[in-house]
C-alpha cells in the first residue's frame, strides 16, 4: 500500500503529465447537431469540466453504419472534424486534456439509423434481445447481417481514418471503444461470435479483429497516446461469453504489447452478476496487463483513493458525477456538496442537465453558477 497515492497526485501517462489521477469517463449525450456534427453547445459542456486529470469525449462513431442512437456524434467527415476543433480548443485553453472514444455499435442499431436502411451488421447474424432507440422511438432490434470476410479490412480502415480524423481535430489521443456489447465486443465473445474463419472460433481468433484495429490506430498515433476499453463482466446489450476469465485475460495480454496509454476497464455491477455475467476481477487483468489501469463503476472518492493506494489501478474514472459536477476535481478535494444528477436530461436535450449544473462557490449555499 502507498497511501501517498491519491486522486490528487499527478500522474504521468506516456508524455502526457496529468495534475490528478480524475478521469472523465465517455458519457454519450445525444446532443450532436445536425449532421452528427459537435458544436458550441458541446464545446462549453467540456471545456466546463477541463480540470479532469484527462476527459475522454463520448463514443463517437467512426463510420455512418456505425451510429446506433440519434444525435450522436461522428468522426468521418470534414464537418465532423471541424466541429470537434471547436471542443479541443475549447478544452486546451482551459488546460485540459482530452481522448476521443472510437466507436463503431455493430449489431446495436436499426435500418432506421443505417445508410439506406440496410440492416445493420455484426460478426455473427444474432439479433439481440432489448429494443433500438430510433428517431421515431423505441423499436424491436433486428438480426444483423453477419460481415464477410473480405469486409473487415474496410471497417479496419474506417478506424484508421478516424484516428487520422480524431488528430486533425486536435484530441490529444484516442480510445478504441471495445466494450459495453458494441462491434469490436462482439467480436470477442463467443455468445454472439459464432465464425468460422480467422475471425471466430478460438480467442486467438475472436481478438484478431481487436488487434488489426489497434495496430491501425497506432499507425496513426504513438501508442502512447492510444487507450482501449473493455467491460469483462458486462452483460449490457445482451452480451455473454462462455469463459471471461479466458477471453478477456487473453485480450489483456494481447493488449500488453503494443506499449498502450492504457487499459480503461468496466468494473462488474450488480445488474451485470442479476443477468448472468460473471465478475472478472480487475486483479486479475492487472496480472495480465503491464501498463497504466483505469478503473470505472460507481466509484466515490473514498473508494478510489483506496484503490490508488493499493496499486489496484492507476487512475479512476467517474461517468454520472462528472454529468452534473463540472468541477468535480475541485469538490471531492475540498469534501464540498456535490450536484445531484437529473438521470430526465441525461440523453438529447440541449443546455439543461447539460451545461447548466452549477459550479461549487464556498461563499454561496447551494452551489452557485460562476
Amino acid at each position: 500500500m502507498n497511501n501517498s497515492i491519491n486522486l490528487f497526485s499527478p500522474y504521468q501517462l506516456g508524455d502526457l503529465e496529468l495534475p490528478n489521477r480524475i478521469v472523465m469517463a465517455p458519457l454519450t449525450r445525444q446532443r450532436a447537431g445536425q449532421g452528427n456534427v459537435p458544436r458550441e453547445l458541446n464545446a462549453t459542456h467540456y471545456a466546463q469540466r477541463a480540470s479532469a486529470g484527462l476527459i475522454i469525449a463520448e463514443a463517437t462513431q467512426v463510420s455512418p453504419q456505425g451510429q446506433g442512437y440519434p444525435n450522436t456524434p461522428g468522426i468521418h467527415s470534414p464537418e465532423q472534424v471541424a466541429g470537434w476543433k471547436l471542443v479541443t480548443d475549447a478544452v486546451h485553453q482551459q488546460g485540459g486534456r482530452i481522448f476521443l472514444q472510437l466507436w463503431h455499435v455493430g449489431r446495436i442499431s436499426h435500418p432506421d439509423l443505417q445508410p439506406n436502411g440496410e440492416l445493420p451488421i455484426a460478426p455473427s447474424a444474432i439479433k439481440p434481445e432489448g429494443q433500438a432507440l430510433t428517431f421515431a422511438g423505441l423499436k424491436p432490434f433486428v438480426t444483423p447481417r453477419a460481415l464477410e470476410t473480405t469486409e473487415i479490412p474496410v471497417i479496419v480502415e474506417q478506424y484508421r481514418q478516424a484516428a487520422a480524423n480524431a488528430l486533425a481535430a486536435g484530441f490529444d489521443g484516442v480510445e478504441i471503444h471495445a466494450a459495453n456489447g458494441y462491434l469490436i465486443d462482439q467480436f470477442l465473445r463467443d455468445g454472439t461470435n459464432q465464425r468460422t474463419d480467422e475471425y471466430g472460433g478460438s480467442i486467438e481468433n475472436r481478438v484478431r479483429f481487436l488487434r488489426e484495429i489497434v495496430e491501425a490506430v497506432t499507425s496513426v498515433w504513438d501508442s502512447k497516446r492510444v487507450g482501449v476499453r473493455l467491460s469483462p463482466s458486462g452483460t449490457f446489450n445482451d452480451m455473454r461469453d462462455s469463459n471471461p476469465l479466458e477471453t478477456f485475460g487473453y485480450t489483456a495480454q494481447v493488449l500488453s504489447q503494443f506499449d498502450l496509454a492504457y487499459l480503461h476497464l468496466i468494473e462488474s455491477a450488480d445488474a451485470d452478476i442479476r443477468h448472468g455475467g460473471t465478475a472478472v476481477p480487475t486483479d486479475y487483468l492487472r496480472e495480465r496487463y503491464t501498463g497504466t489501469l483505469i478503473v470505472c463503476g460507481g466509484y466515490t472518492a473514498e473508494k478510489g483513493n483506496a484503490v490508488l493506494a493499493n496499486q489496484q489501478a492507476d487512475l479512476i474514472a467517474f461517468g454520472t458525477l462528472f454529468i452534473a459536477n463540472p468541477d468535480l476535481p475541485r469538490r471531492l478535494a475540498l469534501n464540498a456538496p456535490l450536484n445531484q444528477p437529473i438521470p430526465e436530461s441525461f440523453y438529447g436535450g440541449g443546455e439543461k442537465g447539460y451545461t447548466d449544473y452549477p459550479f461549487w462557490s464556498p461563499a454561496n449555499e447551494p452551489a452557485v453558477s460562476l
